[in-house]
């Protein structure tokens, strides 16, 4: 495979000029990213333990298993995650009170993925 110079040159170039026009802007400041990880360090963090589509009722149109605010006890039910056809509970580990809810009912879920925070 035969690389054209030129347009290797074109594209530092183009790198060159985006740096330049990007100087003097402030992207994003790290203290933010330390800011949120320190907001979530006395929180609890459920997250799915499998690949699947989440429900946030037993059925549709049903009473939600949490809602942000609700107090819950480790072992609860806090969501169903769907996969090949298996409804999989999702218990909360520990008890606290609902402060986020992360998904949206329907919504594919990856391993590990945040799904619900505690507080």
């Amino acid at each position: 495979m035969e690389i054209d110079k030129k347009i290797i040159i074109k594209l530092v170039q183009a790198l060159e000029d985006l740096k330049k026009s990007l100087k003097d802007l402030d992207i994003g400041s790290k203290d933010n990213i330390i800011e949120e990880e320190i907001d979530l360090s006395d929180k609890i963090i459920i997250k799915s333990p499998i690949v699947g589509t989440a429900y946030v009722a037993a059925e549709p149109g049903g009473k939600k298993f949490v809602e942000v605010g609700k107090k819950i006890k480790k072992g609860d039910t806090v969501m169903i995650i769907e996969a090949m056809k298996t409804m999989n509970h999702v218990p909360s580990s520990s008890d606290g009170t609902v402060k986020e809810i992360c998904v949206e009912d329907g919504q594919p879920v990856e391993f590990d993925q945040k799904i619900l925070i505690l507080e």
